[in-house]
């Protein structure tokens, strides 16, 4: 079975260094170090999805405000996944940031559809992680990994899966026309102000 675990190419082992590790597998160190990129990667890419509905071209407040809000809440799971890796002894090893790659996305479905996406590859990618973290004899960053980044996952991709539902249904389209979907959405969904 192939891993879709990322693994962080350049990653620098604390094995060998002077700090004190507290029982953290080298490939535990290494997924979460590349897990961290990925989550980062995510933010990035949610920021600039707030920034499309931000134009003036387009001008969907409240849906800027959700990805806005996605997007600070993305970055608190990988500070706080960053800040798990520290306090084990492990180091975080930054890559170049790159093109979030959703310049094309100009409509509320597609951005729905991107997020969703998004979000299943990085529960996928914990449900990785935390089955390493069995295999390598890590409990602690198993449980941690689920209780702390996999559960609230659950809830996000269930409010996800309803925005969806409900662009669909008022009839937000894929391309940049734009229309009274788009209106209603903006304006009556309240989960866009959760």
């Amino acid at each position: 079975m192939k891993s879709s675990l990322p693994l962080c190419r350049a990653h620098r082992s604390s094995a060998g260094s002077s700090r004190a590790r507290h029982n953290l597998p080298a490939a535990v160190e290494e997924a979460l170090c590349g897990v961290s990129s990925l989550l980062w990667d995510g933010t990035y890419r949610l920021q600039a999805l707030a920034s499309v509905f931000e134009r003036d071209d387009i001008a969907l407040p409240r849906v800027a405000s959700f990805f806005h809000q996605e997007a600070l809440k993305q970055q608190d799971e990988t500070e706080a996944m960053l800040s798990y890796l520290a306090e084990r002894g492990g180091n975080y090893c930054g890559k170049d940031v790159q093109k979030p790659g959703c310049e094309a996305v100009c409509a509320v479905l597609p951005a729905l559809e991107l997020l969703l996406l998004q979000l299943k590859e990085e529960t996928g990618v914990l449900v990785e992680l935390s089955q390493l973290a069995r295999e390598q004899g890590d409990p602690h960053t198993a449980s941690v990994v689920k209780s702390h980044f996999l559960a609230p996952r659950v809830d996000r991709l269930k409010l996800l899966g309803d925005l969806l539902t409900s662009a669909r249904r008022v009839g937000c389209t894929n391309d940049q026309t734009g229309g009274f979907g788009e209106y209603i959405l903006n304006e009556l969904q309240e989960e866009l102000t959760r």
